[in-house]
């Protein structure tokens, strides 16, 4: 059973950055695909970006590209967000999530994640 891990959230003010990691355990990290999807007060919850098991290949919402960036530590199971030029509307709950890597790429629906984290909490102040 593969868990995740969410850290790194916070109250920031705009403009700021933050990086967000979530811990992997239970599973082959290397194998798996890795997604970050957040949840705004009253609002789905929707995609912000992936990396890809295979080739570190990286997608993003377009709302986020250019301003965050997703790697991975494989030797430390851990991926990460970094979010620079953050925006009030940036607010979330940020979640992690994984699933086995099969395709060269990765993807964008829920549905298609495995395992999740808990979420943390990233608020932006004006």
């Amino acid at each position: 059973q593969v868990q995740l891990v969410e850290s790194g959230g916070g109250l920031v003010q705009a403009g700021d950055s933050l990086r967000l990691s979530c811990a992997a355990s239970g599973g082959t990290f290397s194998r798996y695909d890795m997604g970050w999807f957040r949840q705004a007060p009253g609002k789905e919850r929707g995609f912000v970006g992936s990396i890809s098991w295979y080739d570190d290949r990286t997608d993003y919402v377009d709302s986020v590209k250019g301003r965050f960036t997703i790697s991975r530590d494989n030797a430390k199971n851990t991926v990460y967000l970094q979010m620079n030029g953050l925006k009030p509307e940036d607010t979330a709950v940020y979640y992690c999530a994984g699933r086995y890597g099969i395709w060269r790429s990765t993807s964008r629906r829920e549905s298609d994640y495995a395992y999740w984290g808990q979420g943390t909490q990233v608020t932006v102040s004006s």
